[in-house]
């Protein structure tokens, strides 16, 4: 029998409970304008949304100002966007060192480095600082549990996470993390947002590390390394063999690489703290590489050199 779309369509819909009406949300801050933050802030800025991007300090505003700038005009330049695009998403977008000025956003997504402490402080001063009482406050994060980031806030059932893969502007999956006091709403929201509005396609996980892409991908990265550091290949052979013998698009030394070294230690972390499974544990070598500033292509080295 011939499969039936509309049916499909149904039950895709039943299953995710997306409400037909637009989302709400027009105001956004992205708080981290690094490689993920600016990523974030460039997709909702081209999706029309007022989009205000916050920094610890004025050297690494203007260093993510300038990352998202020239993201932007590389789009125009490939004709991606138009000019008129372009110049209408540049107008969307203000950029801050001060949270205090969030306090009229919508949604706040947090983007910063995958630690908890500094996840958890940064909800704190949100929750005291963004004033609709129904603001939804979401983290990017990669593993790090978000019930710990939801009770530290007076308002549990607005937090969600919303989990971008990079580079934001071009991938198309969203990870749509609930964690336990999430209300339905939120998530509705949250996911209207992110389909409707973003264009991309959200999945849901459940608030365990690594929700589902990185509790698939990272144990893959880590057995690379410890390919790697063990000498069985060289590191173009692994690569290769992965991309020419099972057609990835990229190895997984390359892609750790893309992701970041100190990135794929902190997920590896936080999944073999909650699971205790042996293949989650960060190899010798990677952290060794992280602390040796040896992250990948943002810092120019990594298991390659690179401009």
């Amino acid at each position: 029998m011939a499969p039936n779309p509309r049916a499909a369509e149904q039950t895709n819909t039943e299953r995710h409970e997306v409400t037909d009406a637009l989302t709400d949300i027009t105001r956004v801050g992205v708080v981290g304008c690094g490689q993920m933050g600016a990523g974030i802030a460039e997709v909702c800025a081209r999706s029309g949304l007022d989009v205000k991007v916050a920094e610890t300090t004025g050297e690494a505003l203007e260093i993510g100002r300038t990352r998202l700038l020239n993201s932007l005009a590389k789009a125009a330049s490939r004709g991606k966007i138009s000019e008129e695009e372009l110049a209408a998403t540049q107008a969307r977008l203000t950029f801050t060192t001060d949270l205090g000025e969030f306090a009229d956003r919508d949604l706040t997504i947090e983007a910063v480095v995958e630690n908890e402490q500094v996840k958890t402080e940064i909800f704190q001063i949100l929750d005291q600082v963004v004033t609709r009482p129904d603001a939804i406050l979401a983290s990017n994060t990669s593993s790090i549990p978000l019930v710990k980031l939801a009770v530290a806030t007076s308002r549990p059932d607005h937090v969600i996470g919303i989990h971008f893969f990079n580079p934001a502007p071009v991938q198309k999956l969203v990870e749509l993390i609930p964690a336990l006091t999430t209300s339905e709403g939120t998530i509705s929201r949250a996911q209207a947002l992110v389909e409707k509005i973003l264009g991309k396609h959200a999945i849901r996980a459940q608030d365990r590390s690594g929700f589902v892409v990185n509790a698939l991908l990272v144990p893959y990265l880590l057995s690379s390394i410890r390919m790697f550091e063990s000498g069985i290949a060289s590191r173009e052979d692994i690569d290769n063999g992965m991309e020419l013998g099972c057609a990835h698009p990229m190895g997984p030394l390359k892609l750790s690489d893309l992701i970041g070294l100190d990135t794929i230690a902190s997920i590896a972390d936080s999944m073999y703290a909650e699971y205790k499974e042996p293949l989650y544990a960060a190899p010798p070598l990677l952290q060794r590489m992280v602390d040796a500033g040896r992250l990948g292509r943002k810092s120019g080295s990594g298991f390659y050199t690179y401009a």
